[in-house]
């Protein structure tokens, strides 16, 4: 199997690591909150016809490996999915609008992109076990305190 997908005219390789953290960078990608966020980030992606190939959903940020088309902007893509994201988690977790500062925002405005090339393997493990390495780091952390 050829790691290219194909279009009507186009055959495509195109894979990116994107990283992106609530507002203010609070720590509430917890629980149902953040399997929400799981769900979400999943179902549209499928709707816009890219694949995820990795993601990883922390306390404070996200991590994501996904295959977009050439057809799609990265920017258009992660405004699609951080936008109709923070609509449903907002609507779904109401109390989060209360709090003054959170407004109707629940990411922050930016995110890291980076393209994927020949290195996608160790990558893939990097997003897929650094929760458990920053884990191990506040751990030790804790100790020392």
């Amino acid at each position: 199997m050829s790691r290219f997908r194909k279009l009507s005219q186009t055959i495509w390789h195109c894979q990116y690591h994107i990283a992106w953290t609530p507002k203010y960078r609070y720590r509430i990608l917890t629980d149902k909150i953040a399997d929400l966020v799981v769900y979400c980030i999943r179902a549209y992606s499928e709707q816009l016809k890219c694949e995820v190939v990795e993601l990883n959903v922390q306390i404070d940020h996200v991590h994501l490996i996904s295959m977009v088309p050439p057809k799609i902007s990265i920017s258009d893509y992660l405004g699609t999915i951080k936008g109709r994201a923070s609509i449903r988690v907002l609507n779904t977790y109401r109390h989060l609008r209360e709090k003054p500062y959170w407004g109707n925002h629940f990411w922050s405005k930016g995110y890291c992109v980076d393209t994927v090339g020949l290195d996608s393997e160790m990558i893939r493990k990097y997003v897929k076990y650094q929760e458990a390495k920053e884990r191990r780091e506040e751990q030790v952390q804790q100790k020392l305190f």
